[in-house]
């Protein structure tokens, strides 16, 4: 569009990845209609118990916990960030049917600190859990920072508290730098609404430390981009899960072995694996994203205390 980023067109987004392609209609349908048959898998996701007493005592250390999936508690210079919150039964739009949560989350929603920002990445159901979310907005009256489109949908849904940014834009709260950053993904939660709403990553620097959040993406130049723009980082939350069938997921999410290179990429200094073991999304087996992660930072000589597989409701400091 004349005057617009490329990344925008009409009526919507699009990734600019001039190699960038959906998988056809008739190879999406036929991994969702597999899938819908497919026999119910578990996996035993190691959990460090977590009743939130230190994390609400905590006014100033960086810390991090992990959730579930891509939900990640952040501390940073005393303020609590929540990625992607997801406290819901299924990654659905409803109750009866779609991937059910295979572990309660590593942290109850009772036991949350208070929670001044929500980062959302994009409005997929596995990232964006309505109920969630409106929990949050009554309870805990967040800012929720978003990328462009999602701010009219979360006034529709009644949560008015909203920030919204396009790529390489950026809010101010409390002393910390919140810059929105390009993730190649796309978007939709009906078959009306693709590509409407923009999807992103999240970089957050505070006064002497910076955080990097992947939500969802593919492997792309952008990495290196947003590491010699806004890098290095203390710490990169980095997608590792939900890599097969390549056919599908290719090009929207990355392969342990690509959050490595990632994580390079952006000039990390430690890498956190995050969105596994919590919903059941694509056909690797469950527990594989973090033993290929790690294999591969070792291959690449990232110091093995770098690479962080954080148990469930573990809190580390960054």
């Amino acid at each position: 569009m004349p005057g617009q980023p490329p990344h925008h067109v009409e009526g919507g987004f699009r990734n600019t990845n001039p190699a960038f392609e959906r998988p056809s209609g008739a190879a999406r349908f036929a991994f969702i209609w597999k899938r819908a048959w497919a026999k119910a898998r578990t996996i035993e996701v190691p959990r460090e118990a977590n009743d939130g007493a230190a994390l609400r005592a905590n006014g100033s250390e960086p810390t991090v916990t992990w959730i579930g999936h891509a939900t990640v508690l952040l501390q940073l210079d005393g303020v609590n960030l929540l990625t992607d919150p997801h406290w819901g039964p299924r990654a659905s739009p409803v109750s009866f049917a779609g991937p059910k949560r295979l572990q309660a989350p590593g942290l109850a929603f009772e036991d949350l600190p208070p929670i001044h920002v929500v980062l959302l990445s994009h409005d997929h159901f596995d990232h964006l859990d309505l109920g969630t979310v409106k929990r949050l907005a009554a309870e805990r009256d967040p800012v929720f920072v978003v990328p462009l489109g999602l701010k009219r949908w979360l006034e529709g849904e009644g949560i008015t508290r909203v920030v919204e940014l396009d790529w390489w834009q950026e809010f101010e709260y409390r002393g910390l730098r919140i810059v929105c950053t390009p993730a190649q993904h796309f978007s939709q939660r009906s078959p009306w609404d693709s590509n409407t709403r923009l999807w992103a990553s999240w970089v957050v620097a505070g006064a002497a430390r910076r955080v990097f959040f992947s939500g969802d993406t593919g492997y792309f130049d952008g990495f290196r981009e947003i590491g010699e723009r806004l890098g290095p980082f203390d710490l990169v939350a980095v997608q590792i899960g939900a890599y097969m069938p390549p056919a599908i997921m290719r090009f929207v999410h990355l392969t342990p072995e690509q959050a490595v290179a990632a994580f390079q990429d952006l000039r990390g200094r430690t890498l956190l694996g995050i969105h596994w073991g919590t919903f059941d999304l694509a056909d690797e087996p469950l527990d594989e994203p973090p033993a290929r992660m790690l294999a591969e930072a070792a291959r690449r000589a990232v110091r093995l205390e770098r690479a962080w597989i954080l148990k469930l409701g573990e809190t580390r400091r960054w």
